[in-house]
């Protein structure tokens, strides 16, 4: 059984601010954009103790990222933040052209992902972000799951150079790993070790698949859980290994099944194992209004799909 107890909840942007906060200390070349909402992005104590670092662009999210681009080129380090939605499908051709083709050094920071993002509704929910992103040549994608992993990858990805796109979400989630983690990009998380089937989810979804992992445990069936926060580059000899052993894999995301994880992990297997596959994802689906945990559940994304999409692969 996993352990599933914790002492707090607390938003994964919250772990972003608090990254950025300690990088104004440490690094002198990170400087911060935002698109007009400091608060939800929690970049409030970086720029009281950063003001002459940071940029307050207003809604004007694509000259965001072309101011980003321009700053690396006085070797900056520039984090850009505002919702996810608005970090990818509304500047997608400025990251591609600006960004991404010329490989400039720039963080895209974006909150409020997936359906969790909750009462503001499908304009403001994005769940091809993902997608979108991982197609960008020499874009790196990181999803990680709680508190303790966002900040430790939003300091981790100051080190990486190249373009970044790091996502993370608006509700308080449990805090589940450790705050002294060795964040690697690229490099996915055993949970759990077990012989019947492998799961394999990112973001919110990994407390999702822990819950799901233990009442599959209460009726026989041993999985593995891999924790994948790096979709691109994805890491490929844990989830190979994986599933060598156990022969089947339920892929778990808070995104559309076309072009998310779960797209990466099957075209690895299609190459180099196949084997049975499920996904637990949006069903090419916008969202809608409601509180995250009834979206969660209306949408598929809950412990009780995992459970279910396992059992039908045992079948």
């Amino acid at each position: 059984m996993i352990d599933v107890t914790y002492n707090e909840k607390k938003d994964t942007r919250s772990g972003f601010g608090d990254g950025l906060t300690e990088l104004g200390r440490t690094n002198p070349n990170v400087v911060a954009l935002c698109a007009d909402l400091i608060g939800s992005l929690k970049m409030d104590d970086f720029i009281k103790e950063n003001p002459e670092r940071f940029v307050q662009v207003g809604i004007a999210e694509a000259n965001m990222m072309g101011i980003a681009a321009g700053l690396t080129i006085g070797g900056k380090i520039p984090f850009t933040g505002t919702f996810a939605n608005f970090s990818t499908g509304r500047v997608y051709d400025q990251i591609r052209q600006s960004i991404a083709y010329s490989d400039k050094n720039v963080k895209i920071c974006a909150s409020h992902a997936g359906l969790t993002l909750g009462e503001d509704g499908a304009t403001h929910q994005i769940l091809e972000d993902i997608g979108l992103m991982k197609m960008l040549p020499g874009m790196t994608v990181i999803n990680p799951c709680d508190y303790n992993q966002t900040k430790a990858a939003t300091i981790a990805i100051a080190e990486h150079h190249g373009p970044v796109y790091l996502r993370f979400g608006r509700p308080a989630v449990p805090v589940f790993t450790s705050p002294e983690q060795d964040f690697e990009i690229g490099k996915g998380v055993m949970i759990h070790e077990g012989i019947d089937v492998t799961i394999v989810a990112t973001g919110h979804l990994v407390w999702e698949a822990m819950l799901a992992v233990n009442e599959l445990e209460k009726e026989g069936i041993s999985a593995e859980l891999i924790n994948i926060h790096t979709i691109k580059p994805l890491d490929e000899e844990i989830i190979l290994n994986s599933v060598r052993k156990t022969g089947k894999v339920v892929t778990c995301e808070e995104h559309n099944k076309f072009g998310g994880l779960g797209e990466s992990v099957a075209r690895l297997l299609t190459e180099k194992y196949p084997v049975k596959q499920a996904f637990v994802a949006t069903n090419d689906t916008f969202g809608e209004s409601g509180t995250p945990a009834e979206l969660m559940k209306k949408y598929g994304l809950d412990s009780t799909d995992i459970v279910n999409k396992v059992k039908g692969l045992m079948m």
